[in-house]
């Protein structure tokens, strides 16, 4: 809360400057990471210490991480800082904001006290899926007995404990020798010399955790940490040219999660293309600012990289660099003959909620040489209140795809959207431009032939019922709707060119439903949301009903 709400004012002339900050008389310093007395969780920084106009005594000037202040560095007219919104900044007390303790410090805390549920619910490690998983402690009942069973912890987690410096490498060696993963989310560091004697004293640590601390721009030469595989700066405020430095220090790393650093640019420092990072098989970027899939395309070349996740990010287009050279990097004499692809390895990307909206960013990942797993969802081109793809296009379009926005793909489904995406097609050929068939549906010719499936035009003659039937799609319809009642599933053979709304009539006939408004759906396989039929225009097989579709009969709510 901001103390100067309950000060009592004292007298001055109107209009006087703020004081200059004076950080050395209550042992604060600009930029200083703090937290809240009495809530760990309530963490801001320094923007200012010294004088406030009309008010006794020094204060401290905090931006809050959570925003929850009451102004953004102003008061009475006068600034004293610049806080990140407009209501992220407050004036506090000194003895009512805590610097932190050290490592060791938070270390006893958090194993020798009596922890809450919450603080046991926070001894997780993330999983190469970035899942949390609980960290299981050897022998935790005797930890809180005698403090030399430390050297038995493997994993610990300290997070949301104002953890601020660390102690010298032989103390904490001493006491944690084995540890080999350690989650520090949201404490208050900022110093890379304290997180590079941490991983110095622990030689055998391989996941390190530093969400929500927010990281200073100098970055010192750090030791080399051989030992790390995976290194989570989620939510740091780092920037790409601090992931360069960063690099440097980790020859074995496997796994980067860079989440929610606003970054917006990829910057190599010495080439066009990001180098190094031999052995990285994860790199996540998701929840940062990037809109340009050129920032990307720096990343084609690290050999290693199976998995890419773009999630929540501002990408409107994607491609495959059809026209690659070898880069500077491979100019090595030893790499002379190397034969080297963009994005060789690359198995699973992701991007969910950006702004894709063309078929030709679609189409392109099917150059990506062993690309299985990708997520579109909640991307325009996917959205089908805006005309976007329903999920057994995307399948036929998507020749090599197992995974789909975290479904598997399984061979008979491939094979019925492959089949209903041909049969989708011929529906609408008659309209369509054939010499644009190719461009539009590259896949079509490919897919006709696999399933041996032939294109018949309409008899201009009158048809007989022989040929008639050889026409119709077999579809099950199943009532869903709360107040159609118990009805069992009817199959129906219907022309391919009935429309919803002639298709809504029907199902009023076949189910006996009077007075109900109707709403279809298709139901897909591997879907987690039925698809809605919505325009009653339009023919069923333009939507993507064949034979062996079924149509879900709901009411309107």
């Amino acid at each position: 809360m901001d103390e100067l709400l309950e000060s009592h004012p004292i007298s001055g002339p109107n209009g006087r400057a703020a004081v200059p900050p004076a950080a050395e008389g209550v042992g604060l310093r600009i930029g200083q990471r703090v937290h809240a007395v009495g809530n760990t969780r309530r963490i801001g920084t320094v923007r200012y210490v010294g004088a406030v106009e009309g008010y006794a005594g020094e204060w401290v000037g905090v931006d809050w991480d959570d925003d929850e202040g009451k102004h953004d560095g102003s008061l009475g007219g006068i600034r004293y800082f610049t806080a990140r919104g407009e209501r992220s900044g407050s004036f506090v007390r000194p003895k009512n904001l805590s610097t932190g303790i050290s490592f060791l410090e938070g270390l006893h805390c958090r194993y020798r006290g009596n922890s809450t549920k919450e603080e046991e619910d926070e001894m997780y490690v993330f999983s190469t899926s970035q899942k949390h998983v609980s960290i299981q402690f050897v022998g935790k009942n005797k930890i809180q007995e005698k403090l030399n069973q430390f050297k038995e912890l493997l994993g610990a987690s300290v997070s949301y404990l104002g953890v601020s410096s660390a102690e010298t490498s032989s103390e904490i060696n001493a006491i944690v020798p084995n540890l080999e993963e350690l989650d520090l989310t949201g404490n208050l560091l900022s110093r890379w010399q304290d997180i590079g004697t941490l991983c110095e004293a622990l030689p055998s640590l391989k996941i390190l955790n530093l969400t929500n601390n927010l990281m200073d721009c100098e970055i010192p030469k750090l030791p080399s940490l051989v030992s790390i595989r995976v290194l989570v700066l989620n939510n740091c405020g780092i920037t790409w040219n601090q992931v360069e430095k960063v690099k440097e220090s980790l020859p074995s790393i496997e796994e980067l999660h860079l989440m929610a650093n606003n970054l917006s640019m990829i910057g190599p420092t010495s080439s066009s293309y990001v180098q190094g990072f031999n052995t990285l098989r994860i790199l996540n970027l998701e929840e940062n600012c990037i809109k340009s899939w050129d920032e990307i395309l720096k990343l084609s070349y690290l050999r290693s990289l199976e998995q890419l996740h773009l999630n929540r990010n501002r990408l409107k287009h994607i491609s495959y660099p059809l026209d690659h050279q070898r880069p500077e990097l491979l100019s090595d004499c030893d790499m002379q003959d190397t034969v080297i692809r963009p994005f060789e390895n690359l198995q699973c990307l992701l991007l969910g909620s950006n702004e894709i909206d063309d078929l030709a960013s679609i189409d392109s990942l099917n150059l990506f040489p062993r690309l299985m797993d990708i997520r579109l969802s909640e991307n325009p081109i996917v959205d089908p209140s805006k005309g976007g793809l329903p999920r057994f296009v995307l399948i036929a379009r998507l020749a090599k795809i197992k995974m789909l926005n975290g479904s598997e793909v399984t061979q008979r489904e491939r094979k019925e959207s492959e089949i209903r995406y041909v049969r989708l097609v011929m529906a609408k050929m008659q309209s369509d431009d054939l010499k644009d068939l190719r461009h539009l549906h590259p896949r079509f010719a490919e897919l006709k032939a696999l399933h041996g499936i032939e294109y018949e035009r309409p008899s201009s003659g009158i048809a007989g019922p022989q040929k008639m039937s050889s026409g119709l799609i077999s579809v099950t319809l199943k009532c869903i709707g709360a107040s159609m009642g118990e009805k069992q599933p009817l199959t129906k053979k219907l022309p391919p060119t009935t429309t919803v709304g002639k298709l809504k009539v029907l199902c009023e006939s076949f189910f006996k439903l009077k007075d109900i408004r109707l709403r279809l759906y298709i139901q897909e396989e591997g879907s987690p949301l039925p698809l809605l039929l919505e325009d009653d225009m339009t023919a069923i097989v333009d939507l993507g009903v064949g034979t062996g579709t079924t149509v879900l009969v709901d009411e309107e709510a």
